[in-house]
This record gives structure tokens, sequence and C-alpha cells, in this order.
């Protein structure tokens, strides 16, 4: 298919003139003027409720921006990633981490090959072996039952089993508790190895190429801390992977049966829905894993069959591009109101940085506009007491998603109308701010001297009109969180359809790897003052110097 650019586009300039009358909008003055508007622009699907009608939008933006997802022929690309088309062009491979949560019994054959078979399988040895840990049938090497489960991976293999067995936190086994390690950092793994006891932990090595160097680093270590503690007979009973590498596995000392493979149509920020996933359905489940697998699965159908002007992830990618190429917003922040989501922004900062993090069309060709905001964020009410100030009153414009559960998974009174009523406030005082006559109007009410006001007014205003959406969960279940994590991945595909982009490769990750590998030959060998710049051998010198080496 022909690269799609957006400046080219037959509704670019509709939206231009578009954007000449937004400039003059005043969200809160839509409201008057519109009864309607938030049930105009708030959608329902795969068990979420959106809501986008404090973005600086109107119905017929909507319908302006949907005509765009036409000209890009968005739906043509949408049904060629969910049918296996190899849609990663610099990789030759399809992109089908949807099929990881498509039902028993469906086929989709890639290659020939019928991927769903293959994909229930796995999960059926992963359910088997999940369940003798939870039950205690499986045993560490002195008789008693795994009671630590430690994660090493980096990345996809990391960001999102820790974000999800953070989030899924109340379904967790109450025997178990699960250990990320990804830094290849030492201080990472020291700091938790003395938590741990050998005869009770299980650990799982996550790297497809059983090659990651700060996995296996990692790995190695973790290796040498069990054996001290150990015979080397029992390392299988502590160890096992999440690859598809059995000679590098089996030499590591873990049974081939004891490792569950991937796919390379699977992406590592894709991935938390296949063996990478072990480690939540450990902590969950299999049945509440399936149940994740399943609200995602309806999060999926509802980006394939609801019509683009009610679709969610298409309407909320479409947004996006809104705000990024014609608003000019150059970030986003994530502000999910529940503390078990905690890691959800994080989570996202890879999977939409490094998607549509590019400056190239699939064709090669340099992209015309602006590509991926920078994604940030932290909890509410956390951010508000820490970085809302600048979303207030900063001279950048950025807008918020607010993500928010109906209803707790705790017991405590008052907490959660107090959450729910600072979440709504911050997107109403976001989108109505407050105008110098109102911060007059407030302080003459107070008593203040009109000297006092004048010398005030300008620090209590609020210009408003900063745009946020909010999304609502009835709770957060194994099923809402799989349709949340769904929601964000079809935006990624749908802004990157827009922007023209491979959303599926990476090669930007590669090269400091490549450079990591020189460095540390130097750092532990000889240096090559001639492979590098000033500053990096300088860098290195002052590296060797401090561990006793001589240039």
């Amino acid at each position: 298919m022909p690269t799609f650019s957006l400046p080219a586009s037959p509704t670019f300039q509709a939206l231009e003139q578009q954007l000449q009358q937004a400039r003059t909008w005043q969200v809160r003055d839509l409201f008057k003027q519109d009864s309607g508007r938030f049930d105009a622009l708030s959608f329902e699907g795969a068990g979420l409720f959106v809501d986008f009608s404090k973005n600086i939008i109107d119905r017929h933006t909507l319908y302006l921006l949907c005509d765009l997802a036409r000209d890009a022929d968005l739906s043509t690309k949408r049904d060629a990633m969910f049918a296996g088309d190899k849609i990663n062009q610099t990789e030759h491979r399809a992109v089908l981490h949807t099929a990881l949560r498509r039902p028993a019994g469906d086929h989709l054959h890639v290659d020939d090959q019928n991927v769903i078979a293959d994909v229930q399988a796995v999960l059926d040895r992963m359910s088997s072996f999940a369940e003798r840990v939870r039950s205690g049938d499986w045993q560490g090497h002195d008789g008693r039952a795994i009671t630590d489960i430690v994660n090493i991976g980096i990345g996809g293999s990391y960001l999102g089993p820790k974000m999800t067995c953070q989030a899924l936190r109340p379904f967790a086994h109450p025997r178990l508790k699960t250990h990320f390690v990804s830094n290849v950092d030492g201080h990472d793994l020291a700091a938790l190895l003395p938590q741990l006891d050998a005869a009770t932990t299980l650990f799982i090595i996550a790297s497809k190429t059983f090659t990651t160097s700060e996995t296996m680093t990692n790995a190695q270590s973790a290796r040498a801390w069990f054996l001290r503690n150990a015979p080397e007979s029992e390392l299988a009973r502590h160890f096992v992977a999440v690859s598809t590498q059995t000679d590098l596995v089996t030499q590591f000392g873990i049974d081939a049966a004891n490792m569950f493979p991937f796919w390379d149509w699977v992406g590592g920020r894709y991935s938390v829905w296949s063996a990478i996933g072990l480690s939540l359905m450990l902590s969950i489940g299999s049945e509440q894993f399936k149940a994740f697998l399943a609200g995602a699965h309806a999060m999926d159908r509802h980006f394939q069959t609801a019509p683009l002007e009610s679709n969610l992830p298409v309407l909320m990618g479409l947004i996006g591009i809104w705000n990024r190429n014609f608003l000019g917003s150059d970030s986003i922040s994530i502000a999910p109101y529940h503390q078990d989501l905690a890691l959800f922004p994080g989570y996202l900062q890879q999977l939409e940085m490094e998607s549509n993090g590019k400056r190239v069309h699939t064709d090669g060709t340099t992209v015309e506009v602006a590509t991926c905001p920078v994604i940030w964020g932290d909890t509410g009410t956390n951010g508000q007491h820490a970085y809302f100030q600048l979303l207030h009153q900063g001279t950048d414009v950025m807008p918020v998603d607010f993500i928010a559960a109906l209803k707790p998974s705790h017991t405590l009174p008052h907490h959660q109308e107090r959450l729910l009523a600072n979440c709504f406030a911050q997107s109403e005082a976001f989108m109505r701010g407050k105008s110098a006559d109102e911060v007059r109007s407030e302080m003459r009410a107070q008593g203040i001297a009109e000297s006092q006001i004048e010398q005030l007014v300008a620090h209590r205003t609020f210009p408003g009109n900063r745009p946020s959406t909010t999304i609502l969960l009835d709770s957060l279940t194994p099923a809402t969180l799989g349709a949340l994590i769904a929601l964000y991945e079809h935006k990624v595909f749908v802004q990157g359809v827009i922007w023209g982009l491979n959303s599926f490769d990476q090669w930007g990750v590669e090269l400091g790897k490549v450079l990591a590998k020189n460095i540390e030959s130097e750092l532990t060998g000889a240096p090559h003052p001639d492979r590098h710049d000033g500053s990096t051998n300088g860098l290195i010198a002052r590296a060797r110097n401090a561990a006793g080496k001589t240039a």
C-alpha cells in the first residue's frame, strides 16, 4: 500500500480551516451552547466509558477526523493487521498480538500454520504449570511450596508483567509474592536477593533470544546466588524460561519442558498477553488470566466492528492527532486515579513512544509533521500536588487522560468519593479555568482590599481550555484492564497509520546496544580511543581509574 501523507490528505485543508474556528473556542462556552455535548461526545465499548467532550472539538471536528481516517484507508490497514498480513515491513513480520487473546477454536493461518492452535497449546501449558505452583504441588528443593516469584526481563518482558501484577493486586494468590528485576545495575538484584529464600523462590528468565545482555547478566547472577544456597541438581526446580532458544535454555540448566515460547509476530511491548505474562498468570491464576485476555479481545472486536464515528480506539487516536498536529501539543499526561495503576503511565511510555517515536514513513521518506508526543504522568491525587500546577497555569497546553474506576476493591469509607471528586474536579478545572473577573469577585467576597486584589488577580487567573479525556471503568478487574490496555494499543495503531509509520519496529533501540558492547570491552580490557570522541574517551578513562585500571 502507498504511504499515507497527512498534509496531502484531501481532508487536511478542511481540518486546517476547522482549526481557525477552534482557536476561538472556549470549551466551557461550548457546553453552554450545546446541552447534548456530553452525550454526543462520549462513547462506550468493551466495558469502558470514554468522555471526549472536554477536548477542543465539536461534532464537526470528529466528522472531519473520521474522514481523515477514511483518507488513510484505516479500516483496510486494520483488517490487514488482524488477518496476519506482514505489516511490519522492515522486519517482514506479521503483527498478531491480537491472536494471543482470540478464543480457542478460532482459526488464523500465517505461513500455512494455524497460529491460534499454537497459542492455545502454550496457554494450556502455562495454565497447567501455574496451577501446580499455586496449589503447592510444585515445590522447592526442600519440599516447601514456592512463596516468591522473580521475573527477570527488560523492556516489554518487564514493564507489562510488573504493571499488570500491580494493577491486579487484589486478585493475587495470598502466598505468592511477585518481584521484578530488569536493570543491569546490580543494585536492583542486590536489593532483592537478601529478601528471598532459595528453597522457596522461582525465577522466570524472560528473553526471546536468551541473549539479552541486561537480562542474562541478572540471570547469571541469580543462578550463582542460587547455587551458593542449593545444589546444581535442584536448579531446574527453581528456574523456568520464556524464550524460543531451547539450546541456550538447557545449557543454563533449565528443563526444556519448562520453557514457554512465543513468536516473532509478538513485539516485546505487545507481549504481556503471551508467555511473557507467565508471572501474571502465576499471581492471579489461569481463569483470571483468561478473563484478562477476554477483555482485550472484546476491545479487539469493538475496534474491528464499531463504526469509525463511535469506535473508541479510532476516536482516541484521531483526537490525539488533532491535539498533536493541529493544536500543537507535544506531550500527554496520563493520570490514573487508581493507585494500582501507578505503573500504567510508564507502561504507556514504551507502548507509544517506542511504537510511534519515528521520523520516517514506511517507505523511508521523512515524515512532514510531528509524530508521537512525550508520554508521562503519575497517579492522582499525587500528581495534583506535584506537576498539575504546570498543567493549569504553565505556558504549554498538555492534554490529560484521566482514568478512574467507579468502584474500589477496598472497603475503606469515604476514600472513593473523595478520589472521584478530585478526578472529576481536575478535568472540570482544566476545562473551565478561572477568569480575572471571577477572581476579583471571589476575593471581594472574602473582604480583600481592592489594591491587594489587583496585585493578585493575574496570579490567581487560570486560562482554562486545557483538553482532557476521561476513561471510566466500572471496577479494575482482569477484563477491564485487558480492555484498557488494548484500547491504547489500537490507539497507537491508528496514529501510526495517520502518520504513515511502521509502529512495530524499534531500530532506535539498537545503536546504543552495539556501542555499549564496544565500551564494555574497553572498561574491562584495553581502551581504544580511536573508536570514540573526546567526551566518551574521557568518561571511559574516569571509569577505568575508579576501578583501579591503568591506562
